[in-house]
């Protein structure tokens, strides 16, 4: 049975880490509002972007003169996984529910023979799945939205991704990240970014109402321009999604870090009491015979 010292220094012990475990879920709780602000701006944006190109790409897909990043280069035998992780922990299941989705989408693409490279961004990431796939990872981005995440960030992660591409390191780009949808939920997304998706169109989706349009310049210039920067939006897009993400998650999981220090305080202080308790009648008991004794 461990004694009354030993009782209170582990009482101590996990006093002084509740105090740390709810400074932290205050300081996430601070951060996460800016940062779900930011996420669910970023998001009508980012999502016109797409519904925008889906309108434009419909036709010029197929065509001699289409964008090499909306056509592709012809092939997808050659896979890019940017896997985008925290660079810190303490944030429950976040981390490890994106570097799942990773594996899995891994363990897809080599079952169909595909050849797999992956980018981290993000230390964690890279730490997860660096066991079973530490040969396919070819870099690893630290230090992404340290204070808070700005555009030219993601634009440099999305140039280096347009270099790769037109270098033919790669004919497919994944995302995945995590989607933001409160504070003690998110949802992984596994997104095609490189050669674009041109999901097929519908009247539901039609905001042109049937019209016919003329577009000056051409369809072709509008695309050069806009396929560029529709990558690096939905790169800070995600990168915004997986801030406020990572902010929910370590707020839950700090807010029941500190439960269940104080459920353990109370029943370490329970059982400091009733051992001290203990030791006192038994002093009492050793007193009194004693005294009889005599």
């Amino acid at each position: 049975m461990a004694s009354l010292k030993d009782l209170r220094d582990r009482i101590g012990s996990v006093k002084a880490t509740q105090k740390i475990t709810s400074a932290m879920k205050m300081v996430a709780a601070a951060k996460l509002r800016r940062a779900q602000e930011q996420a669910e701006a970023a998001r009508p944006y980012a999502e016109r972007m797409e519904r925008m190109l889906a309108s434009l790409g419909a036709s010029v897909r197929g065509t001699p003169g289409a964008p090499p990043l909306l056509a592709g280069t012809g092939g997808d035998q050659r896979h890019l996984v940017v896997l985008a992780t925290a660079d810190r922990g303490l944030c429950g299941g976040f981390n490890t529910n994106l570097a799942r989705r990773a594996r899995l989408v891994i363990r897809d693409l080599q079952a169909d023979g595909k050849d797999v490279q992956v980018l981290c961004v993000g230390r964690k990431g890279r730490d997860s799945i660096r066991r079973d796939y530490g040969p396919l990872i070819i870099d690893t981005i630290e230090g992404i939205g340290r204070k808070a995440v700005v555009f030219d960030e993601a634009d440099g992660i999305a140039d280096r991704l347009r270099q790769m591409f037109a270098a033919g390191e790669f004919d497919v780009c994944t995302l995945i990240y995590a989607k933001f949808k409160s504070a003690i939920s998110n949802e992984v997304q596994a997104q095609q970014l490189i050669p674009a998706p041109i999901p097929e169109a519908s009247e539901d989706d039609d905001d042109l109402g049937g019209a016919v349009y003329e577009y000056e310049p051409s369809e072709e210039e509008i695309l050069a321009d806009l396929l560029p920067r529709n990558v690096s939006i939905q790169i800070y897009r995600a990168l915004l999604e997986n801030a406020a993400s990572e902010h929910g998650a370590r707020m839950a999981a700090m807010d029941n870090a500190t439960r269940n220090a104080g459920d353990r305080i109370k029943g370490l202080t329970l059982t400091y009491n009733r051992t001290r308790q203990a030791m006192i009648t038994n002093e009492l008991i050793e007193i009194i015979s004693g005294a009889e004794a005599l």
